[in-house]
């Protein structure tokens, strides 16, 4: 169906978030922060034209709306296919056992691990920034330099909000967005106060910010108690069996107390069996654990998602 070609700038971007619509939401901001920092790029770059006429002739240079949409499901559907880490054989294997133990050979399980290892560091920054921002913007509010600082806040806790999506989407594979939301044209001070105020996505980042304290708490501590006590079962009884074998001095070794029911072999075999079960099990709740905060982040982070 053809469209009415667009007047205005306003009218191009309608017309190509309707012709990307169902796509991923990360996209839909991506290629509509891109077209509009071209379109005003080209528009400030000839004032003697209308933005008439100079969206006439863009059409035949940048594409219409209909052909940039195109341009960009091609794009990223080659991009999904280069990024995408190769598939553990195992992990397609009818074997129960070859698709529980095949987490090993995925990247993802690592990465996923490591960010919630890294989540309680994130957490405290996030949140430190975001109370206090917000602490000093209600108290400076009534001064001249509340209105910039409020303004710098909002927008370091978005630049903050796209760093956290891109770490996201490399331990995860989440699409997130690679370009921020378009100021649009400049406006008065007090009308980018409004528009900041009154936007959904002002909020739901701060909340994100603040959230990721309890989160990263939660998420380091399970990280770390799962690594612990499956390193130390798997250890603990290998460092105990060569010791008796005289491989390692007593000296080396330092078990502290042990129960008796360690001191026949298939017990020690029981427990390293343990520790190996644990560790794998940690993997895939790492995996799961982060693809799920990944969803929540984007149903927060990013703009169009209702």
């Amino acid at each position: 169906m053809n469209r009415k070609a667009p007047r205005s700038i306003d009218e191009y971007l309608r017309q190509l978030r309707a012709e990307l619509a169902g796509e991923d939401p990360a996209l839909v901001q991506d290629a509509l922060y891109d077209a509009e920092e071209y379109l005003r790029a080209e528009i400030a770059a000839h004032p003697e034209r209308s933005e008439a006429d100079t969206l006439e002739l863009i059409a035949s240079t940048y594409g219409a709306p209909e052909e940039v949409a195109a341009a960009y499901r091609d794009t990223e559907a080659k991009v999904k296919a280069a990024l995408r880490p190769p598939v553990p054989p195992a992990s397609q294997s009818p074997n129960v056992l070859r698709r529980f133990f095949g987490v090993y050979l995925d990247s993802r399980a690592y990465t996923a691990l490591f960010y919630m290892l890294l989540s309680l560091a994130t957490g405290v920054l996030y949140f430190t920034f975001a109370v206090t921002g917000l602490a000093m913007s209600a108290g400076l509010l009534f001064v001249i330099i509340g209105i910039p600082f409020f303004l710098a806040f909002i927008g370091v806790a978005r630049a903050i909000s796209l760093g956290e999506g891109r770490l996201l989407e490399a331990v995860s594979g989440e699409r997130m967005p690679r370009r921020p939301v378009h100021p649009g044209p400049p406006r008065r001070w007090w009308q980018q106060i409004l528009d900041m105020i009154t936007d959904r996505r002002t909020w739901t980042t701060l909340a994100y910010l603040i959230l990721m304290l309890p989160l990263g708490i939660f998420y380091f501590t399970a990280a770390v108690v799962g690594l612990s006590v499956g390193v130390s079962f798997i250890l603990a009884p290998v460092a105990r069996s060569a010791a008796r074998l005289g491989w390692l001095q007593d000296d080396w070794v330092t078990l502290g107390p042990t129960p008796d029911w360690l001191g026949t072999g298939p017990r020690l075999i029981l427990l390293l069996i343990a520790g190996v079960l644990i560790l794998t099990v940690l993997l895939h709740l790492a995996r799961g654990a982060v693809r799920l905060h990944a969803r929540i982040a984007k149903a927060l982070l990013v703009t169009g998602i209702t």
